[in-house]
Protein backbone atom coordinates (compact mmCIF):
# COMPACT_ATOMS: atom_id res chain seq x y z
CA UNK A 1 0.00 0.00 0.00
CA UNK A 2 0.98 3.54 -0.57
CA UNK A 3 1.31 6.34 2.13
CA UNK A 4 -1.97 8.06 2.67
CA UNK A 5 -4.02 5.16 1.16
CA UNK A 6 -5.96 3.78 3.72
CA UNK A 7 -8.22 0.87 3.85
CA UNK A 8 -7.71 -3.30 3.28
CA UNK A 9 -6.63 -5.05 -0.22
CA UNK A 10 -9.04 -7.90 -1.81
CA UNK A 11 -6.21 -10.53 -0.30
CA UNK A 12 -7.00 -9.13 3.26
CA UNK A 13 -10.68 -9.25 3.02
CA UNK A 14 -10.45 -12.46 1.37
CA UNK A 15 -8.43 -13.95 4.17
CA UNK A 16 -11.03 -12.32 6.84
CA UNK A 17 -14.02 -13.65 4.98
CA UNK A 18 -12.61 -17.13 4.80
CA UNK A 19 -11.67 -17.06 8.43
CA UNK A 20 -15.45 -15.87 9.58
CA UNK A 21 -16.54 -18.96 7.52
CA UNK A 22 -14.31 -21.75 9.28
CA UNK A 23 -15.62 -19.68 12.52
CA UNK A 24 -19.16 -19.36 11.41
CA UNK A 25 -19.38 -23.55 10.58
CA UNK A 26 -17.47 -24.39 13.71
CA UNK A 27 -20.31 -22.33 15.54
CA UNK A 28 -23.15 -24.00 13.65
CA UNK A 29 -21.97 -27.41 14.33
CA UNK A 30 -21.63 -27.09 18.21
CA UNK A 31 -25.10 -25.20 18.28
CA UNK A 32 -26.33 -28.69 16.04
CA UNK A 33 -24.43 -30.73 18.74
CA UNK A 34 -25.92 -29.41 21.25
CA UNK A 35 -29.53 -29.44 20.20
CA UNK A 36 -29.85 -32.64 19.51
CA UNK A 37 -28.18 -33.55 22.94
CA UNK A 38 -31.03 -31.65 24.66
CA UNK A 39 -33.68 -33.29 22.62
CA UNK A 40 -31.98 -36.93 23.73
CA UNK A 41 -32.28 -35.24 27.33
CA UNK A 42 -35.48 -33.81 26.96
CA UNK A 43 -36.99 -37.55 25.50
CA UNK A 44 -35.04 -38.76 29.09
CA UNK A 45 -36.58 -36.21 30.98
CA UNK A 46 -40.52 -37.46 29.92
CA UNK A 47 -39.64 -41.19 30.12
CA UNK A 48 -38.76 -40.52 33.77
CA UNK A 49 -41.77 -38.56 34.92
CA UNK A 50 -43.90 -41.32 32.55
CA UNK A 51 -41.78 -43.76 34.75
CA UNK A 52 -42.85 -41.92 38.22
CA UNK A 53 -46.45 -41.49 37.38
CA UNK A 54 -46.88 -44.73 36.59
CA UNK A 55 -44.93 -46.57 39.65
CA UNK A 56 -47.31 -44.23 41.91
CA UNK A 57 -50.21 -45.34 40.12
CA UNK A 58 -48.94 -49.08 40.54
CA UNK A 59 -48.27 -48.55 43.84
CA UNK A 60 -51.25 -46.92 45.04
CA UNK A 61 -53.76 -49.81 43.67
CA UNK A 62 -54.78 -52.24 46.32
CA UNK A 63 -54.85 -55.69 44.29
CA UNK A 64 -52.46 -56.46 41.73
CA UNK A 65 -51.72 -59.91 40.17
CA UNK A 66 -48.93 -61.38 41.67
CA UNK A 67 -46.32 -63.06 38.95
CA UNK A 68 -47.88 -61.54 36.23
CA UNK A 69 -46.25 -59.64 33.50
CA UNK A 70 -48.94 -56.00 33.44
CA UNK A 71 -48.36 -54.15 30.76
CA UNK A 72 -49.70 -51.18 28.01
CA UNK A 73 -49.14 -48.25 25.94
CA UNK A 74 -49.38 -44.36 27.12
CA UNK A 75 -51.61 -41.54 25.63
CA UNK A 76 -49.70 -39.84 22.47
CA UNK A 77 -51.03 -36.62 23.94
CA UNK A 78 -49.22 -37.50 27.11
CA UNK A 79 -45.98 -38.26 25.15
CA UNK A 80 -46.11 -35.56 22.54
CA UNK A 81 -46.36 -38.39 20.11
CA UNK A 82 -44.00 -40.41 20.92
CA UNK A 83 -44.84 -44.27 20.78
CA UNK A 84 -44.38 -45.10 24.55
CA UNK A 85 -45.22 -48.37 26.81
CA UNK A 86 -44.69 -49.59 29.72
CA UNK A 87 -44.44 -53.18 31.65
CA UNK A 88 -44.25 -54.39 34.74
CA UNK A 89 -44.09 -57.12 37.67
CA UNK A 90 -45.48 -57.46 41.09
CA UNK A 91 -43.39 -60.22 42.51
CA UNK A 92 -43.33 -61.21 46.43
CA UNK A 93 -40.35 -59.77 48.04
CA UNK A 94 -40.86 -60.59 51.83
CA UNK A 95 -43.37 -62.35 54.11
CA UNK A 96 -43.27 -63.83 57.11
CA UNK A 97 -43.28 -67.82 56.49
CA UNK A 98 -46.26 -69.70 57.48
CA UNK A 99 -47.89 -66.17 57.12
CA UNK A 100 -52.12 -66.14 58.10
CA UNK A 101 -54.74 -63.87 56.53
CA UNK A 102 -54.66 -60.21 57.21
CA UNK A 103 -50.77 -60.44 58.40
CA UNK A 104 -48.26 -57.86 56.11
CA UNK A 105 -46.14 -58.94 53.36
CA UNK A 106 -44.10 -56.90 50.84
CA UNK A 107 -43.91 -56.88 47.15
CA UNK A 108 -41.49 -55.62 44.65
CA UNK A 109 -43.00 -53.68 41.81
CA UNK A 110 -40.39 -53.86 38.81
CA UNK A 111 -41.19 -50.85 36.12
CA UNK A 112 -39.44 -50.35 32.47
CA UNK A 113 -41.05 -47.43 30.67
CA UNK A 114 -39.69 -47.76 26.95
CA UNK A 115 -40.11 -45.12 24.01
CA UNK A 116 -39.50 -45.10 20.47
CA UNK A 117 -36.19 -41.95 19.84
CA UNK A 118 -36.11 -41.87 16.24
CA UNK A 119 -35.29 -45.39 14.84
CA UNK A 120 -33.80 -46.30 18.11
CA UNK A 121 -35.78 -47.96 21.60
CA UNK A 122 -34.49 -46.43 25.13
CA UNK A 123 -35.90 -47.22 28.28
CA UNK A 124 -36.29 -46.16 31.78
CA UNK A 125 -36.43 -48.60 34.74
CA UNK A 126 -37.74 -48.15 38.52
CA UNK A 127 -38.30 -50.41 41.51
CA UNK A 128 -40.49 -49.58 44.02
CA UNK A 129 -41.65 -51.48 47.12
CA UNK A 130 -45.26 -51.98 48.99
CA UNK A 131 -46.85 -53.36 51.86
CA UNK A 132 -50.24 -55.73 51.42
CA UNK A 133 -52.34 -57.75 53.77
CA UNK A 134 -51.67 -61.74 52.83
CA UNK A 135 -55.21 -62.34 51.19
CA UNK A 136 -56.73 -66.40 52.64
CA UNK A 137 -56.18 -67.91 49.59
CA UNK A 138 -52.77 -66.83 49.47
CA UNK A 139 -51.93 -67.97 52.94
CA UNK A 140 -53.71 -71.42 52.00
CA UNK A 141 -51.56 -71.77 49.13
CA UNK A 142 -48.60 -70.93 51.29
CA UNK A 143 -49.60 -73.38 54.76
CA UNK A 144 -47.47 -76.84 54.60
CA UNK A 145 -49.16 -79.93 53.23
Amino acid sequence: MRRGQQGLTLLEVLVAAVIMAIAVVGLFTSLTTSMKGAARLTDYDRGAMLARTKMDELLALSRLPRMAKLEGPFDPSVTAGMDAGWRATITPFESMPQASAGSLALDRVELEVWWIAGDTRRTFSLEGFRRVSVTPEEAAAEAPR
